[in-house]
C-alpha cells in the first residue's frame, strides 16, 4: 500500500508540484491549503507523513506543528516543513515545536524525495526495537510507547518521533558518552541533511518531555564530551 503524504500548503502551484513529485516517488498525496484543510484531512485518514508549509493564513506551520505534537493522534506523524526561511534560528524554531526535517525553497523533487525516505526509514527502524528498561523509564518497543514509573505506578510520557528515537538510543547505551556527531550517526542515520546543532534542540526537547516526571536528570551533559544518559540522575 502506498504511504499517504499530506500536503500542507496555501499556493495550489507548490501543492501540484509536490503531488507530482510524490506520485513519481510512488506516494500517495493529500491536499490542503490551510489548518482547517488540515485538520479535516488528518480526521478523514492519518497521513504517514506530513509536509508542512511555514507561512500559512491564519494559522503557521509553526502554531500547527506544536498543535500536533499535543494531540495524540497526530504526535508520532513525522513532519518535515516546507520553508523559504533559511536562518537557523528560523530552522532551530522549527525544530523545537516538534518539526522532524525542514526543506527550504526552492528545493528539487529528488531532495525531497530523499528526505521523506530518510525520515520514513528512521521511522519503520523504531517499529523493530524491542523494549528496554533503566530506572524510572521504560520503553514498551511494541507499542511504541514511554512509561515513567510514578510510585509503584507507571504515566505514559507523550513524547515526539525524534525523542523516541534518541532516548531508545541512550536507553539501551547507557553510562556511555556520545558527542553529537555520533548520535547523528546512531539516531539520524548518518544523513547529510541534519547539522549538529540539531542535535541540542533535541535534547532540550527530551529533557523537557521527562522534566514532569523529574527524569530530566537522566540527560546529561558532558562538558567538552556531548551527552550521556544515566539511571544516576
Amino acid at each position: 500500500m502506498q504511504k499517504k503524504i499530506l500536503i500542507v500548503d496555501d499556493e495550489p502551484a507548490i501543492r501540484d508540484m509536490v503531488a507530482f513529485a510524490l506520485r513519481k516517488g510512488e506516494f500517495d498525496p493529500i491536499h490542503a491549503g490551510d489548518a482547517r484543510e488540515a485538520q479535516s484531512a488528518i480526521a478523514d485518514h492519518v497521513p504517514d507523513l506530513i509536509l508542512l508549509d511555514w507561512m500559512l493564513p491564519g494559522t503557521s506551520g509553526l502554531e500547527l506543528a506544536r498543535r500536533w505534537r499535543k494531540d495524540p493522534l497526530t504526535r508520532e506523524i513525522p513532519i518535515i516543513m516546507l520553508t523559504a526561511r533559511g536562518e537557523e534560528n528560523d530552522r532551530v524554531g522549527g525544530l523545537e515545536a516538534g518539526v522532524d526535517d525542514y526543506v527550504v525553497k526552492p528545493f528539487s523533487a529528488r531532495e525531497l524525495l530523499a528526505r521523506i525516505r530518510a525520515v520514513m526509514r528512521r521511522s519503520r527502524e523504531d517499529d523493530e526495537d524491542g523494549s528496554v528498561a533503566i530506572g524510572a523509564l521504560r520503553i514498551d518497543g511494541a507499542a511504541h510507547r514511554v512509561f515513567a514509573d510514578n510510585a509503584g505506578a507507571p504515566e505514559p510520557v507523550p513524547i515526539g518521533p525524534t525523542e523516541y528515537r534518541l532516548l531508545h538510543f541512550f536507553m539501551t547505551h547507557p553510562e556511555r558518552v556520545y558527542t553529537r556527531s555520533q548520535l547523528l550517526d546512531h539516531v539520524w542515520g548518518g544523513s547529510v541533511y541534519v547539522e549538529e546543532r540539531t542535535v541540542d534542540v533535541h535534547i532540550r526537547r527530551l529533557r523537557k518531555t521527562l522534566e514532569p516526571h523529574h527524569l530530566d536528570g537522566m540527560v546529561q551533559t558532558v562538558r567538552g564530551a556531548g551527552y550521556r544518559f544515566s539511571a544516576a540522575a
